[in-house]
């Protein structure tokens, strides 16, 4: 993975930890291993699925879901 990638990457999920924290009332590392052990976290990882172009939050709205429903329905443009 690119440098400048992983720095984008280590953004969004100190966001979307922040988001799983706030809203589910989560200790960091509760939530840091929810998010690191999501299919979520596994295609954001992938470069070539463009899906760490999304915002935060729009990725802690599509993690929410894989967390309720087991499924992700990602953007039209994406994967």
């Amino acid at each position: 993975m690119a440098k400048n990638i992983s720095a984008v990457i280590a953004m969004i999920t100190s966001g979307i930890i922040g988001l799983l924290m706030e809203k589910r009332g989560l200790a960091l590392v509760e939530a840091a291993d929810i998010l690191y052990n999501s299919h979520l976290y596994e295609v954001l990882e992938d470069e070539e699925t463009k899906v760490w172009r999304l915002s935060y939050p729009l990725l802690f709205d599509l993690l929410e879901e894989e967390l309720t429903t087991g499924q992700i329905t990602f953007p039209e443009e994406q994967i």
